[in-house]
């Protein structure tokens, strides 16, 4: 499955020059690691954001989100931010919040 790679670079141009952050390609996507730790991901159209288990319910009561459901399990702690990231400010908030958990966790 192809990637959305206008998404992947709205990502990379939010995530700057961090010297943190790797790309990894994953789950037929890309993903974007901090210190080796998932933050967020483009899979299809769609974008894949860790939010930690804690602020799941919560951003899952944002637009257009749902869970993240790959293999028929949800995964906890990951959430598809679904149309909601055509907004450049929806979608930063999103890489900002993935971001933040994938950093908070100890590296790789």
């Amino acid at each position: 499955m192809a990637y959305d790679e206008g998404l992947a670079e709205r990502i990379r141009e939010r995530l700057g020059a961090d010297p943190d952050i790797a790309e990894k390609r994953m789950f037929g996507g890309i993903a974007f690691l901090h210190c080796g730790n998932m933050a967020v991901g483009v899979s299809g159209d769609d974008l894949m954001v860790r939010v930690g288990p804690d602020a799941a319910d919560e951003a899952l009561a944002r637009p257009g989100a749902r869970v993240f459901d790959m293999t028929g399990r949800p995964m906890r702690g990951w959430v598809v931010a679904g149309s909601a990231v055509a907004e450049d400010e929806a979608l930063g908030e999103w890489i900002d919040e993935g971001h933040a958990f994938a950093a908070s966790l100890p590296p790789k």
